[in-house]
């Protein structure tokens, strides 16, 4: 088997809970986040259904204890409060003791702060203090300042939906050539207006409750999140005595070059992914035990991605289901997202279910697990498919 790279903490926040322990329960308990909007004015409110985080923009600054007046914008916040939790999961007090880098994903970035610009450029003093936050590697810079992390490497990838799935590739790459000691990998998105007209363009917004999988799938729920995982080297965790939750056994990225916002029907991104993701790993396909699914309940996705795990698995196939049922599609934090929950599944024996599934799809035979399932598990493949020129996948297992 390939060696592994230890994850030694976790931290999360979505619509289904603001931390790892509320977000298992919310699993388990098959408690949904999906609501209407509610912390934007948007004509879209009575159209389209998200998964948001109820805090407020300023109930978020409360609990960060920022000034009022402050450029942090929403993705920033989020992105801070689950990196916190990663960093305390770990044990971690003195960030500096170890080379720590972080490796971000976002694809909003400040666009919630440019907004505001947009609307009060022409009546506010200081309106530059919105645009300042913009570029997608402010937020990335401000959770490393809040986490202490100055003199290392501080990065941002945008992939769109596969962003932080690469976040955590680049992570485990840069310790294992032993360039960091520690890095803290992830991503984080948050609702806005430019993305939820943006999606509404593309016409693959539900108005209702998302169906991953599921032959009437009418769209997806844009969802907003943070999630982070502590990766550290055997050294370190020899050093430290931690606590290993799971291991970065495996991933693979591809660029299908099909389309700019679909992916090929075959699905030739997700493949090339998941057989370099088993390459990585020298495991093969029949040893996966468990597959979180990228699973948008988009008509294109669901599509594509089917046909990818029948060509990696086969008759093989081991159980799969999509969280985005609970969280809403949380665009370049999904690949976080659902490694916490890879872990988690990993961690408790427990394959989550596939929420709000009916109908096979008639292309195939392919059916998702569709009620909370014990079983036991050592390897997870969870799957995060960008567009078609993008595409990302990664392995976690409880042995190094």
């Amino acid at each position: 088997m390939g060696k592994g790279v230890a994850i030694t903490g976790m931290g999360i926040i979505s619509a289904i809970g603001n931390n790892v322990a509320e977000n298992y329960d919310a699993l388990i308990n098959e408690r949904k986040g999906i609501t209407r909007v509610d912390n934007i004015e948007t004509i879209q409110r009575s159209e389209i259904m998200v998964g948001e985080v109820k805090f407020t923009n300023d109930e978020l600054i409360a609990q960060l204890n920022l000034p009022p007046e402050n450029n942090y914008s929403r993705t920033a916040m989020l992105g801070v409060i689950a990196a916190k939790e990663a960093i305390a999961s770990a044990g971690i007090t003195d960030i500096k003791k170890y080379k720590t880098g972080i490796v971000s994903g976002t694809s909003v970035g400040g666009m919630d702060m440019t907004e505001k610009y947009y609307y009060e450029y022409l009546t506010e003093k200081e309106p530059q203090k919105y645009i300042e936050s913009h570029h997608a590697g402010d937020s990335t810079q401000k959770i490393a300042e809040q986490l202490g992390i100055e003199e290392s490497l501080v990065t941002t990838i945008s992939t769109a939906c596969s962003s932080a799935a690469n976040a955590i590739m680049l992570g485990a790459r840069l310790i294992k050539s032993r360039k960091l000691d520690r890095v803290v990998v992830g991503g984080a998105d948050c609702l806005s207006k430019f993305t939820i007209n943006g999606f509404k363009t593309l016409m693959i917004l539900s108005d209702t409750f998302n169906t991953p999988f599921d032959e009437n799938r009418k769209g997806l729920n844009l969802g907003e999140a943070a999630a982070f995982l502590v990766l550290e080297s055997d050294a370190v965790v020899k050093a430290e005595n931690k606590k290993v939750l799971a291991y970065v056994k495996g991933y693979g990225n591809a660029n299908d070059a099909f389309h700019q916002t679909a992916s090929s029907d075959n699905g030739d991104g997700a493949t090339l992914a998941m057989e370099k993701a088993l390459r990585v790993a020298d495991l093969k396909a029949s040893e996966i035990d468990y597959i979180n699914a990228h699973g948008t309940a988009t008509g294109n996705n669901d599509l594509s991605e089917g046909r990818a795990i029948l060509r990696i698995f086969g008759e093989e196939m081991p159980e799969f289901s999509s969280t985005k049922a609970y969280t809403g599609h949380t665009l370049a934090a999904a690949g976080a997202i659902e490694a916490v929950y890879s872990v988690l599944a990993l961690q408790n024996n427990i394959i989550f279910p596939n929420l709000n599934f009916k109908t096979p799809m008639k292309e195939f035979s392919m059916i998702p697990q569709t009620e909370l399932k014990k079983k036991e598990l050592n390897t997870v493949l969870s799957n995060s498919l960008g567009f078609g020129g993008n595409c990302s996948t990664v392995i976690f297992s409880k042995e190094a």
